[in-house]
């Protein structure tokens, strides 16, 4: 099987890209990478252990909403032209997103390519701005094309009702979880209570997750220490508002190494999404499940997709979104009670040991993929 794999981020890390990538190599497939470089600041070309990884250098910016329209429309342009340019090296087209879905399914109208759907984010409920209208209309065509392509994997059973109108031939859940790189011997025993407290939040910098509540918070207890790593729409906002905060330690993009190493040195993680954003309450984030594997509390806001998992695996604490005294009340009791941090650790831990290790999730994934190419062209994935 060939599979092509599009994603309108520069993949540089990308978790969930990344380790897919890996599993469907790894079963016998052949992928290449195609992705979109905002900034034309990475190389257009890597050579990595696992295929090849195309750069489109598409000028545009984050979090512009919809005044980066033109820019969407040259991306869509460009991956076309790509495509069809090597059309005869690829038999699958595997979509992140709807911001590549529909030069995908352009090919499997054209030349029969099969097109896998991997809705990460529903793209109608993360617009921020712009007229009702046009949301509607987007949202009209993305169910619309959710029917047309070949497989739908969604990172969520509650996302289930996110897509409630379409008509999807074959749906997967994919969680977001990653690869166990805790070797059981490494899970601690945090006893006694060790000396400091660390929060750590690396994914992206958005005002709507609560970072900046979390860092006024921090500046009240110059004891603790937060680490916030990542990139987004308020990175250079927040960069600034940081460094106001000596005990808030701001590192920008890290790789997946390096955020998983600031996690796991932590006592707490957080993603306190707001639920106001409608995709925010399907929502499943990698920190959720990275948490779990660590072993480690994580806290969440009311309303959003992760507070039902949290609550149902006794893995963390939920707060009120946007409420900083709350926020303070309940890192307040974590950094106190470090028998109860251990005891949430030790429940993230099982929860993914028993349902979300990603190698439970690769095998779903992977049957699916074998089912699918199985079933359209008489061969199996991982037989070859």
């Amino acid at each position: 099987m060939r599979v092509v794999l599009l994603r309108s981020l520069p993949v540089n890390p990308d978790p969930r890209v990344e380790k897919e990538w890996v599993a469907l190599v790894e079963a016998g497939a052949s992928v290449q990478v195609v992705c979109w470089d905002r900034n034309g600041t990475h190389p257009s070309y890597e050579n990595r252990t696992y295929g090849p990884l195309y750069r489109l250098a598409i000028k545009a910016e984050f979090g512009r909403g919809f005044s980066n329209f033109p820019a969407l429309l040259r991306w869509q342009a460009g991956l076309v032209v790509w495509l069809v340019r090597k059309r005869r090296t690829y038999d699958v087209i595997h979509a992140c997103d709807f911001d590549t879905l529909l030069p995908a399914l352009l090919m499997k109208a054209l030349w029969r390519k099969l097109v896998v759907y991997d809705i990460f984010d529903f793209y109608a409920d993360i617009l921020s701005d712009g007229p009702s209208w046009v949301k509607k209309a987007i949202r009209r065509l993305d169910l619309w094309a959710i029917g047309k392509a070949d497989m739908v994997i969604l990172a969520d059973e509650a996302r289930r009702a996110q897509i409630a109108g379409s008509h999807p031939r074959l749906v997967v859940v994919v969680h977001n979880s990653p690869p166990d790189l805790r070797r059981e011997t490494e899970h601690r025993q945090v006893e006694p209570c060790p000396t400091g407290f660390r929060i750590a939040y690396i994914g992206l910098l958005k005002r709507e997750r609560g970072l900046f509540e979390a860092i006024d918070v921090v500046a009240k207890h110059p004891e603790w220490n937060l680490d916030l790593a990542g990139f987004g729409a308020h990175e250079e906002e927040m960069r600034t508002h940081a460094a106001l905060v000596p005990n808030v330690h701001f590192y920008g993009r890290v790789d997946y190494t390096q955020a998983l190493a600031l996690s796991d040195r932590a006592d707490v993680l957080f993603a306190t999404y707001d639920p106001q954003i409608p995709n925010h309450r399907y929502s499943s984030a990698n920190k959720l499940f990275e948490a779990m594997m660590l072993g480690k509390p994580i806290i969440v806001a009311h309303g959003t997709g992760m507070d039902r998992i949290v609550e149902e695996n006794g893995s963390g604490l939920v707060v009120t979104y946007g409420d900083r005294s709350d926020l303070e009340r309940h890192l307040t009791l974590l950094s106190q009670d470090c028998r109860l941090r251990a005891a949430l650790g030790r429940r993230a831990r099982a929860a993914y040991d028993t349902k979300y290790s990603w190698e439970r999730e690769k095998k779903r994934f992977v049957d699916a993929y074998s089912d699918l190419f199985f079933s359209k062209r008489g061969s199996v994935l991982g037989q070859g």
